[in-house]
């Protein structure tokens, strides 16, 4: 199967790459709210529609002025790209997949976007030249990218923590794993992160739990240091770090996790969940959103498509708790607080969640025998 993969390296630039970068960023961000502000006007104040080829045009014409010559300094392929991505955001606006366009800031994650024409890639020595640039980027090579990939762009992007990263989207062909005779229902969970209809439950990372105290702390001290001060940059810059170690560590586990239930079983069974109705509960909002059930989800839809594996999502109003795995009986009501319990049909006794993971199983099986197999999506 041909693919869009993208490799993701952190790379620690020299003081003239670093300067270099700084101002790329700064244009692209500039070309990005310029132009914002340019259609917002367009159509507030004469109703008129402003497009992609009417923002490059006028940047082109922008460029030319002595008040933005300084755009020049930089490569122009990024700053295009920048209007692309514009274009982009209203087009999600209009199709009501996505919020109206806001303005990039200054101080937060920076990024800029590469295409052929400016970098330059050499897969003998691992070498990446970016526009502007005399000398490759240091990257710390902690994967292999396949020598049959094609490099089609380059992301180049500073988080909030200081750091450098590249992202290397290519043409790639992935291959399908072997077929194995696993199969595996999954119910997650916030006591345990996902248990299996295996038995096994999974212990879930707590990641922002972990570290929620420590987080505290510095953004109590964040919020004494006076604006525009050194000490207050500083203080932001451990507030970061702690943000992100907690993504690094909930990513990591995701991928994990999802790689080795896609790797063992050839069929996988989820129910599907409304995030957003979930987070509704206040009690339980925060540690919904640590759990990191949508992005475990999509890692598990695109990892079953790419390795031929077939993800099957259950209706998130099947009572799998309720009912039986041995006899199909279902209980009347059944509150949270309990976690085992005993059939009255053929008093089997249950442990509530594996029970659900095996019924979600069960369905599974049932939706795929009848071609009504439906990936889950979580919103």
């Amino acid at each position: 199967m041909n693919v869009k993969r993208a490799y993701r390296f952190r790379f620690y630039p020299t003081p003239a790459q670093a300067q270099v970068l700084a101002q790329t960023f700064g244009c692209t961000r500039f070309a990005y709210n310029h132009m914002l502000r340019l259609r917002s006007d367009a159509w507030l104040q004469r109703q008129e529609r402003v497009g992609y080829h009417e923002t490059s045009a006028a940047l082109t014409a922008l460029k030319k002025t002595p008040e933005h010559a300084w755009l020049n300094d930089v490569s122009s392929v990024p700053v295009q790209q920048a209007l692309r991505h514009l274009n982009t955001a209203f087009t999600h606006f209009f199709a009501k997949r996505a919020r109206y366009p806001a303005f990039k800031r200054k101080h937060g994650p920076q990024s800029a976007e590469y295409t052929t024409s400016a970098f330059r890639w050499t897969p003998a020595l691992r070498e990446l030249r970016l526009a502007k640039m005399s000398e490759p980027l240091n990257i710390r090579w902690s994967r292999t990218i396949p020598k049959a990939a094609k490099l089609t762009t380059v992301t180049v992007s500073l988080d909030a923590a200081g750091r450098y990263f590249a992202s290397l989207l290519c043409d790639d062909a992935v291959a399908s794993n072997p077929v194995v005779s696993g199969q595996i229902g999954i119910d997650l969970g916030l006591t345990h992160f996902a248990v299996l209809s295996t038995g096994e439950k999974v212990t879930s990372p707590k990641a922002f739990r972990q570290n929620e105290s420590r987080l505290g702390r510095l953004q109590r001290r964040l919020a004494k240091k006076k604006l525009g001060s050194k000490n207050r940059a500083k203080a932001k810059s451990k507030v970061a770090r702690v943000h992100a170690h907690i993504t690094d560590s909930r990513r990591d586990f995701l991928h994990k996790l999802s790689t080795r239930l896609v790797s063992e079983n050839q069929v996988i069974a989820i129910e599907t969940l409304s995030v957003n109705d979930l987070q509704r509960n206040h009690p339980l909002a925060k540690s919904i959103s640590d759990a990191g059930w949508s992005e475990f989800v999509r890692q598990l839809e695109y990892k079953a498509q790419w390795y031929g594996r077939t993800l099957i999502g259950i209706d998130r109003w099947y009572p799998s708790s309720k009912r039986c795995s041995v006899c199909g009986h279902t209980q009347g009501s059944m509150p949270l607080s309990v976690r085992t319990w005993t059939c009255p049909e053929c008093d089997t006794q249950h442990d509530r969640d594996i029970n659900a993971a095996r019924n979600v199983l069960a369905a599974g099986l049932a939706a795929s025998a009848h071609g009504e197999a439906v990936s889950p999506v979580l919103q």
